[in-house]
């Protein structure tokens, strides 16, 4: 079979001849990524099918690392277009999404449902079991999850039901993407109008102006408060108008549930389409079917995992709820939802003398970089980050540095996009555009996002404590990409089972805590001024501070999407009677039933605008999160016991868990590395639940 080619002048008819194979944003349109989708897909299913007709006996070479080698120009491609729609999309390119995604999710299960490939991978399995070929234990481990991932894609299913399977791939494709636009659309419609400037009072002058900027943007009278991903939203910590607090709460809890961008709909049709694949899988629910391939292994280990903390968090956050309550003023009444982030606030300034307001001058995004966030990397792993000016990102502010190691050899590209903009998502992510691998020779090039809020022409970037840590944390990311040191790209770098994925990130952005980075980065943009040391103090001390909320939230949200996941496509019919119309019945019931049912701590994300879960990505998987945390904390545990942060430390660390990626099971590595298994006691006393 002869695939076509593209026009030589699309920049993806060739891996990129930039620096790392960093793609080439520049030239790159919206109909060149079109030709380059569809192209690739021919070309990856010509790959496949020479794979399935060799008739050589199989082997490593000619199976495995084959397989590894299909679907480049497809991968380029996609990995291109789902940046741009993440952080800059257009409505052309959202257009080009919802024309390929019926024809991409029939190519994925055609690639993933392939009865000659199957084929060739058992020969392989079995000649591998007679001795008869040699494999090294990556190998093996990659043989293995090939195998059942086949079995997974529905490959052994009669006809009638693989081609039901389609079906349902192809229309949950559609519902995810559209769900995913739908919260940024309903996010971007629910921002506040403020005409008054005196209802602003305790926002800062750099929050001000962005609101007035945000106003005129959106060719507005006075100024717009703009909304970000979670429930709780940031500027409720700060606002003294309790009306308006309240106003910014039921804007963001109300997102997606009515008008327009209803998400209600495409929530409980997602939902039963995910049970109703499982069941045709052969599994009792979805999350049974997600949890089979994490190191959870079911949905009851994660219960079992996290129960424990329930009542701790939420004993904690009663406690800090009669604090609140204290706080407010005899004429408010009872404490609301939208009094809390705000009280708790007040809390922490009186007790800790320590807030944004206080430490936004001293976190400007430049020096939280070099001196913070590239100087634990230079601490750890001998990095050194060197700017590229001469390399450009899909957008303006995109920066771009060459990492290289303590030698001055080249290690691979970071690229940093900070400042929020209207069309980008919101919250923080890592994309890796490219994967390093010894097969291909390729190293590693990584994107990190955050949303800075964008300040006033011609004022510095201040950051706050929040965004400094997220920066922290999403670096981790990228050093996992960047030190990556595997044969094939498939386990490279972050390419490890979803619910370990986020350990290394929990782990670097503790380094946001460190006394001595913290003098180094931390230092008054206007006087240069370090931040003092007992501010230093009482920063740390006030580390634990409204955690019993925070944690309840967090549980909230995973304990909801694990209701949505673990009920059968009947049980859930019997659930939601009225449809789309129950979500917020649904949503209270399974609350309560497992005690997270607070009054004034609602879930970190609801249902309507949860896109971890209805946009695909963390289905049933949520738990991640706090699971990787135990992790996480348990090994910055171990770093105190031996050092710290310093090169010895970081050797060991990258040696043993970033570097081999997806090669070895990560609690095989977890336990070489601890001497033991893990325990959530370093996670229950950093967030004082101990």
């Amino acid at each position: 079979m002869t695939a076509p080619s593209l026009d030589p002048d699309n920049p993806f008819a060739a891996p990129s001849s930039l620096p790392y194979g960093l793609p080439d944003f520049a030239r790159t349109r919206v109909e060149h990524i079109a030709a380059a989708v569809r192209v690739g897909i021919a070309q990856e299913v010509a790959e496949v099918e020479a794979i399935a007709a060799e008739t050589t006996p199989a082997t490593v070479e000619n199976v495995l690392d084959a397989l590894e080698a299909t679907g480049d120009l497809l991968d380029r491609a996609l990995t291109v277009m789902s940046t741009l729609l993440d952080a800059d999309p257009s409505p052309e390119l959202e257009d080009l999404e919802d024309e390929l995604t019926a024809e991409l999710s029939a190519h994925d299960d055609a690639m993933a449902m392939h009865a000659g490939v199957h084929v060739r991978l058992v020969e392989l399995g079995d000649r591998v079991a007679r001795g008869e070929v040699e494999i090294d234990a990556a190998g093996r481990r990659l043989l293995d999850e090939r195998l059942r991932d086949v079995r997974r894609s529905g490959a052994d299913l009669p006809t009638e039901q693989r081609d039901e399977l389609r079906r349902i791939n192809a229309r949950l494709a559609e519902l995810e993407s559209a769900f995913s636009r739908a919260v940024v659309a309903a996010s971007n419609a629910a921002g506040v109008r403020v005409s008054d400037p005196a209802r602003l009072v305790g926002l800062t002058e750099d929050e001000v102006a962005s609101a007035r900027a945000a106003a005129e943007d959106a060719g507005l009278e006075g100024y717009l408060l703009e909304l970000g991903s979670p429930t709780q939203q940031e500027v409720q910590a700060r606002l003294a108008d309790r009306g308006l607090r309240e106003e910014v709460h039921r804007a963001a809890t109300t997102r997606g549930a009515s008008g327009q961008h209803d998400t209600r709909p495409l929530v409980v049709e997602i939902a039963r389409l995910r049970s109703r694949r499982a069941a045709l899988l052969g599994f009792r629910d979805h999350a049974t079917y997600v949890t089979q391939v994490v190191t959870a292994g079911t949905p009851d280990r994660v219960r079992e995992l996290l129960a424990p903390l329930v009542p701790r968090a939420v004993a904690n956050a009663q406690t800090e709820l009669e604090a609140v309550q204290e706080v407010l003023d005899a004429a408010d009444g009872p404490v609301a939802p939208w009094d809390v982030t705000w009280a708790t606030q007040r809390l922490r300034l009186a007790r800790y003398a320590i807030d944004d307001a206080v430490l936004r001058p001293y976190l400007e995004l430049d020096r939280v970089l070099e001196h913070g966030v590239f100087a634990a990397a230079t601490a750890l792993y001998g990095l050194t980050f060197h700017a590229r000016p001469d390399l450009q990102g899909y957008h303006p502010e995109v920066r771009v540095w060459e990492v290289k190691h303590d030698d001055g050899t080249g290690l691979g590209l970071f690229l940093g996009d900070f400042l929020a903009r209207p069309t980008k998502q919101g919250g923080a992510w890592c994309t890796t555009l490219v994967d390093q691998s010894h097969l291909t020779g390729a190293r590693p090039v990584v994107l990190t996002v955050l949303n800075v809020a964008r300040p006033a022409p011609g004022q510095p970037t201040l950051m706050t404590w929040d965004d400094v840590v997220t920066a922290f944390h999403e670096a981790g990311h990228a050093l996992h990409a960047l030190l990556s040191d595997v044969r094939r790209p498939s386990q490279s770098g972050t390419e490890v089972p979803q619910d370990v994925v986020e350990v290394p990130s929990q782990v670097n952005e503790t380094w946001a805590w460190d006394p001595a980075l913290l003098r180094r980065y931390a230092v008054h943009h206007a006087s240069g001024v370090p931040l003092p040391d007992d501010m230093i103090d009482r920063l740390r001390r006030a580390q634990q501070h409204g955690q019993g909320v925070a944690t309840t939230e967090m549980l909230a949200a995973t304990f909801l999407d694990l209701a949505w996941h673990s009920m059968t496509e009947s049980e859930l019919e019997a659930a939601l009677p009225g449809g789309a119309r129950d979500v917020e019945r649904f949503e209270q019931a399974a609350l309560a039933a497992v005690g997270l049912d607070v009054p004034c701590v609602p879930p970190r994300y609801r249902s309507t605008y949860f896109a971890h879960v209805f946009g695909g990505g963390y289905d049933a998987a949520y738990y991640a999160y706090l699971w990787s945390e135990v992790l996480g904390a348990d090994l910055v545990e171990w770093f105190h016991e031996n050092g710290g942060l310093g090169r010895e430390t970081g050797e060991v660390f990258r040696r043993e868990l970033l570097a081999v990626g997806g090669c070895v099971e990560p609690m095989v590595a977890f336990e070489r590395l601890r001497g033991r298994p893990a325990s959530p006691a370093a996670l229950l006393a950093r967030r004082g639940l101990a």
